[in-house]
This record gives structure tokens, C-alpha cells and sequence, in this order.
């Protein structure tokens, strides 16, 4: 793998790890699944599917962003709204 691809993979796994720390179904369940979904992939050497890979990752960033979104969302609804009837 190459300098840069690496420090885009580096980042990825940084990143995801950070914000598996309030995955709903606890972090060492989503450090588990991170770790295996890295292992799966650690002997792609073609640069142009490390490249997919990391898009893909970026997309699940961006996904679980607005998933701890929503839950912050809803949590300040409920806070401070009175439930329909």
C-alpha cells in the first residue's frame, strides 16, 4: 500500500473508532465489527479498490453522523415537546 492510501486508511480506522464510542449497541461490539471489516480487507494492494474502500468508509461516517444525530434530535424533542395525541 502506499504513503498516502495508508494515511487514508489510518485516518478512516481513527475516525470510525472514535465515533463507534456511542454506537447504540456498545463500542466493543462496533470495535469488534471494525476490526474484522479491516482484517477482510488487508490484503487489497490495487489502488483503485483501496480508494472504493475508503469511499465506502467515508459513506459510513457520514452515516453514522446522522444516525447520533437523530438520536440527539429526538432526545430534545422529547425534552422539551409534548407528545401528539
Amino acid at each position: 500500500m502506499a504513503d498516502p492510501l495508508r494515511g487514508q486508511v489510518m485516518r478512516l480506522y481513527k475516525t470510525l473508532l472514535y465515533l463507534g464510542r456511542e454506537y447504540p449497541q456498545g463500542a466493543a461490539y462496533f470495535r469488534e465489527r471494525l476490526k474484522s471489516a479491516f482484517m477482510k480487507n488487508k490484503d487489497v494492494t490495487d489502488p483503485e479498490n483501496i480508494q472504493k474502500l475508503v469511499a465506502r468508509g467515508d459513506f459510513v461516517i457520514k452515516e453514522l453522523e446522522a444516525l447520533y444525530f437523530l438520536r440527539k434530535y429526538r432526545a430534545m424533542k422529547k425534552r422539551y415537546y409534548e407528545p401528539e395525541k
